[in-house]
């Protein structure tokens, strides 16, 4: 959904306020921001966790982080998220009595996703054969304990793993979506038509100029009203 006219005159009336330097690093980062890839975390328990892969997320440059609340409630750890949450969107499913997993996995699909759930099996693809291209890739994780679910395991379009060489069976939940998502992200650096489109550049140009402009909801209003 484009922005309106009203939205793109708040862009210009916040840029002002924000400096030269902060203005080329936001564009920068726009640059290279996607949702052709997309992580999502299924009952993730521990706080730490969470927020561990909420900031590799952002570092990698992702812009959706899907989190479903079927037995776990999503728990931050400001310590570790370091800010990172605040440039991104948190899409929450848990709705009570529901399977949030399968709606989550439809609107995925609806949103143009193959659904890769991670998971140590032999019979998943490794993480350096999945298909980056044409399909937009969704890879989900489970809970630390018992992994991803047993109806995403069986409607998952494909599982994917990370191969290992060790005694050790499986990686931290951070640590393994880190290495995913560097295999991903650097396969898709090589085919960089899949970053946002004007549009989302712009409604993210507005969403983090609030964030960055002191009392921005002030402005925002005297702004407006000054428009009527």
């Amino acid at each position: 959904m484009s922005i309106s006219s009203k939205e793109r005159l708040l862009i210009q009336h916040f840029a002002q306020y924000v400096s030269d330097h902060k203005k080329e690093f936001i564009s920068n980062v726009l640059s290279q921001r996607t949702r052709h890839v997309t992580v999502v975390l299924e009952d993730i328990h521990q706080s730490q966790n969470t927020s561990a892969v909420v900031r590799t997320c952002e570092c990698m440059g992702l812009q959706d982080i899907h989190i479903i609340e079927n037995v776990n409630t999503y728990q931050t750890n400001t310590r570790v998220l370091k800010g990172s949450d605040k440039w991104m969107n948190l899409i929450r499913y848990r709705a009570k009595g529901a399977n949030n997993t399968a709606t989550c996995f439809r609107q995925l699909r609806e949103q143009g996703y193959k659904v890769y759930a991670a998971d140590p099996a032999e019979d998943g693809v490794s993480i350096h054969d999945v298909d980056i291209l044409p399909a937009k890739v969704a890879v989900m994780f489970g809970n630390e304990l018992h992994g991803v679910s047993d109806y995403a395991r069986a409607h998952c379009d494909k599982k994917v793993r990370i191969p290992m060489y060790g005694f050790t069976e499986s990686l931290n939940i951070s640590v393994s979506v880190a290495i995913c998502l560097n295999t991903l992200i650097s396969m898709l650096h090589q085919h960089w038509r899949y970053g946002l489109s004007e549009e989302e550049k712009e409604e993210l140009t507005l969403y983090w100029y609030r964030k960055v402009v002191r009392k921005s909801d002030v402005i925002e209003r005297e702004f407006l009203r000054t428009i009527q």
